[in-house]
This record gives C-alpha cells, structure tokens and sequence, in this order.
C-alpha cells in the first residue's frame, strides 16, 4: 500500500474518533484539528506493524491523548487565552495627564517594553523573547524609558511645568 491510499485508510478510519477524543480534552475544535493531523502526519513518517486493528486503534488513539496532554502542558497554551477572552476585557482608557497617555507618547522601541512591563506584566527575559531581542537591551529600554517618562510626566511628583 502506498502512502497516498495509506494516509486514505487512516483518515477515513481514525480521525473521527481522533478529532472526538481530542476535542474532549481541549474543549477546541481548531486545536483537535491540529492533533489529528500531528498524529497523521506522525503515523506517515514513522510507520509501525501492528499485531490487529484492534492494537492499531488503541495505538492511535493513545498517541491522539498524549499529543493532547503535551499540549495542555504546554507554556504557550498556560500563558496565552482564546481572542473571546480578550473581547470582554476593556481597553485601558486614557485621561489627559494620564500615565497611559504619556507611555502612548513614548517612542514605539520604548512603548513596548514598558507596556509589557507594567501593564501586562512580563519579565525582561519574557519580554526580550517575544521581541526578538536580547534581555539587556529590554533592561536599557526599560530605563531609558523610565527616564523619558519622567521627563514627560514632569519629574518625581508628576507636577505640570507652569
């Protein structure tokens, strides 16, 4: 059998009960799609012998439970949430002489390490990874922000020049 009619037979004989199972574990139809073709594509590049398709199903679908458990452990799934989410969440609103207003102000490089920083809370090496760039530059960012908030805000007690 070929791998055309092989990957045929698979699809048409296990991944119902692969997108059913998966989808008991992730409560995600996006994310069952995902495992059924993870354990798919797996099936196709490693092949196996199985004794009976009775040893071959159970195989599969022990395969489609780890794939899901892996995933539910994983870090990106533990840190990040569905779009439905972040729709309830309002948007933070800024005021004149707000510090939100003058973090907006702040040059986009400066922006967003401190917005990250403070108002979603990651650390610096969290920050360095999802911008690309080596944590003892967030570090500078960080400060040199600061020192530009400062300047903007208007010093220690965030007085207004008169």
């Amino acid at each position: 059998m070929d791998d055309m009619e092989q990957a045929e037979r698979l699809a048409n004989t296990y991944a119902d009960a692969i997108l059913r199972l998966s989808y008991t574990y992730l409560k995600n139809t996006h994310d069952a799609q995902d495992i059924c073709q993870t354990v798919f594509v797996k099936l196709l590049t490693e092949p196996r012998a199985f004794e009976s398709p009775e040893h071959e199903r159970a195989y599969i679908l022990r395969m489609a439970a780890n794939a899901c458990k892996d995933l539910l452990k994983s870090p990106w799934r533990q840190r990040s949430q569905s779009l439905d989410t972040g729709l309830e969440v309002p948007a933070p609103q800024a005021g004149d002489g707000s510090v939100l207003e003058a973090v907006n102000q702040l040059p986009p490089l400066y922006r967003a390490v401190i917005y990250l920083f403070y108002y979603e809370g990651y650390q610096a090496a969290e920050i360095g990874q999802i911008l690309g760039i080596p944590t003892a530059t967030v570090h500078t960012r960080l400060a040199r922000g600061r020192t530009k908030l400062k300047e903007l805000l208007g010093g220690y007690g965030y007085e207004q020049p008169v």
